[in-house]
Parts: structure tokens; sequence; C-alpha cells
């Protein structure tokens, strides 16, 4: 009982940060009307590091030489290489596009988790059950996949694709493309890594050290190759261009890289990966609220197993074998 307990304020922390993970491609799609993609990426990301500067004096970074390579790795991934493919994919598609694909996140995280660390989803099937394996697993890592675990995941996934399939288009958009999706679908690939990375990190640092560290290197990163590529960005824009990427940098990355990072050391990231489809569920209240889109039954039913998936696995444990 107690080791419930003492998931309440982590779980709450992944959720509160998927929530906020969910204002994110909204306020980008605001700014990049505006902005040009990179300034935008800069000025959210010096926001951002506005944000997570007192947590640098927190604790002194004691890294050793092969942890220092892990945190340029996560700078790199988690900033520039993140950050400008996810806000050029936005720009070239649709809030709800974008969405839908983020919501494959915790599918790949909990494979990724599973052939990386060892760990198993919970459940309580045994026999004939307990015995089917994913052949990728055993190969590398001999260890079981669990249906009931895996079935949270797919449910949540589904649900999100639910959400976002059935929400209306911002007319004021251009409809989907390729491009565009394809440049989110290849950011997932690199938000795996820093997930991943921030996880072995947090496990031996201070979570919120480490993430203000590894933000602001990676906005060093990211301003060393906007202004060689595109010189120094104006600062001549309307207040709701500037709201958007002050929400962003402050909101949807620094508050919830740290809340996050803080509840990511306390649940593993194969459980934890499920509160990032709460991005969808808050993307389709922003688009009913504001864009005035239609949620109907089926987004409903999307909303309901999102968060009753992400309910099932806060109160089911992961085991290690």
């Amino acid at each position: 009982m107690s080791e419930r307990h003492g998931r309440v304020i982590p779980t709450f922390a992944l959720a509160t940060a998927g929530c906020l993970w969910g204002t994110g491609f909204f306020f980008a799609k605001v700014a990049v009307r505006e902005m040009p993609v990179s300034t935008v990426v800069l000025f959210s990301s010096l926001f951002a590091c506005a944000g997570l500067l007192p947590f640098l004096f927190f604790d002194r970074p004691r890294f050793d030489r092969a942890e220092w390579v892990w945190v340029l790795a996560a700078a790199a991934l988690g900033v520039p290489v993140v950050f400008l493919l996810q806000v050029k994919g936005i720009s070239l598609t649709t809030v709800s596009h974008a969405d839908l694909i983020v919501g494959t996140v915790p599918m790949l995280l909990a494979i990724a988790a599973v052939l990386s660390a060892g760990e198993q989803l919970h459940s309580e099937s045994h026999g004939i059950i307990s015995r089917m394996r994913s052949s990728a697993v055993v190969l590398f890592t001999e260890e079981q996949l669990h249906l009931g675990g895996w079935f949270a995941v797919l449910a949540s996934t589904v649900g999100a694709g639910m959400i976002v399939l059935s929400s209306g288009r911002d007319t004021g958009a251009a409809g989907p493309t390729l491009r565009g999706d394809l440049l989110v679908v290849l950011s997932l690939f690199a938000s795996i890594g820093w997930i991943l990375i921030s996880k072995r990190l947090v496990l031996r640092h201070s979570a919120l050290m480490a993430t203000a560290l590894v933000y602001w290197i990676g906005t060093m990163m990211l301003a060393v190759v906007v202004t060689t590529a595109s010189g120094l960005p104006s600062v001549h824009y309307s207040s709701r261009a500037w709201v958007a990427v002050a929400e962003q940098g402050l909101l949807a990355t620094a508050a919830a890289a740290v809340l996050w990072n803080w509840g990511l050391k306390r649940v593993p990231e194969s459980q934890a990966g499920i509160f990032i489809n709460l991005e969808a569920l808050v993307g389709a209240i922003l688009g009913v609220t504001v864009l005035h889109e239609i949620l109907g039954k089926m987004a409903l039913a999307g909303g309901a197993l999102v968060l009753g998936a992400a309910v099932y696995l806060s109160y089911r444990p992961l085991r290690r074998s």
C-alpha cells in the first residue's frame, strides 16, 4: 500500500508534464504563422533556459567522462534535433496529424524500455498467456512481455488516435503533408533517445540539475546552428507570437521537462510513457474550446481509453526478472 501511495505524486507529475506537452503543438502552430521555424525554436528554448536557470544551482554536476558524453547526446537530441524537426513538421502539417503521430510514442517507448532495461509490463494472466513471448525481446533480453501491460499501452495509443481522428481540422491552417508527417515521425525517434538517456542520468544525479544542464547545453548548440545558418533573428513580432513562444519555453518545455524527469526517476519509463498520450487529450480539448472543433462520441471514447490506460499502469507495478 505504501508503495502505491509513494507513486501518487510522481504519477501526478508525469500526468501534468503530459498535459503541458499537449499545449506545445498548438502554440507552435500559432507562433510559426509569424516567425520562421528556427526563430520559434530558438526563442522558446531561451525562455526554457530562463525557467530552468535556478535549477542549475541545486546541485553541482558530478558527471564522469562517460556521463558527459551522455549529457551532450541528450542535449543534442532533446533541443536542436527534436525541436527543429517537430516545429518544422507542424508548420507543414496539421495539429491533429502531429498529435496522432505522437500518440505512438508510448508503444515505441515501452518496446525500447524492455529491450534496453529488461523491464516487464505486469499482468495477472498465467498459463498459456504467461508463456507467450515476443521473439524480438527473446533474442535481445530473454524477457517475457505480459499481456495486460501491452494491452494498456495499445489501448492508450488507439485512444489517442481516436481523439485526433475525430477532431475537425483548423480551418485557418493548411492540410497535412507527407513531408510534415515524416518530420514529426523522425522527431519521435530522437525523443525516445532523449527520454532513455535522461533516465540514465537522473538515476544517478539530481533530476532538476540534469534537466537544466541538458537544456542549457542544447540551447547553446541550437543558437550556434541558427545564427550560423540564418544570422541573428528579428524580435519584431506581435504579442500573440511572443506569448506563444513563451508558453512553449516556460510551460511546455521547462516545467514539463522538470516534472517529467523528476517523475521518471521514480517510475520506469515503459510505465511513464503512457502519460505522453495525455498530449493528444489536451490537444483535443484545445481544439474544441479554442478552434471550435467538434468532439464526438469517438473522441470521448478515445479519451476514456487514454485515461483508463494511464490509471491502470499507475497502479500496476512493473516487474523485473
